[in-house]
């Protein structure tokens, strides 16, 4: 089931298997937790800004892009724990940019996050676009 794994059979080790389907295991962590964070901001009314939000807010992005990208150049490297954890902290990342941004469209918080992931991402794609898949 394509929607909860987004990986290719070589890239299994990069799931678990619940109930015999395959989730990701980053994704497994950042759903979750930006689902809970995001509703909770709102149940505690958490005010629209605050002065630490940029740079908590990528503090909270950076590992998973750190990891993805490490993953992209060295497919058999991290685990799923690691890719989990880092998920969790992404999610918090993005609960709290989303909390704001369906408030106040295009936030300074949303747009840094926004800035950090594609100035990681599209080099990475780049330089690993080729790569052979193992068959």
């Amino acid at each position: 089931m394509f929607w909860l794994s987004h990986h290719h059979p070589d890239e299994y080790n990069r799931t678990y298997v619940l109930a015999g389907v395959r989730v990701c295991a980053r994704c497994l962590g950042t759903y979750p937790v930006l689902a809970g964070v995001f509703l909770g901001l709102f149940a505690l009314k958490a005010p629209l800004q605050w002065e630490w939000d940029v740079p908590v807010v990528l503090g909270l992005t950076l590992p998973a892009l750190v990891d993805w990208a490490v993953g992209r150049f060295r497919p058999a490297s991290g685990s799923n724990a690691v890719r989990t954890l880092t998920g969790i902290l992404l999610g918090v990342g993005l609960g709290r940019s989303l909390y704001v941004h369906v408030q106040r469209p295009l936030p300074a918080v949303l747009l840094a996050q926004a800035l950090l992931v594609t100035g990681v991402a599209v080099p990475v794609i780049l330089a690993t676009y080729r790569r052979p898949r193992p068959e």
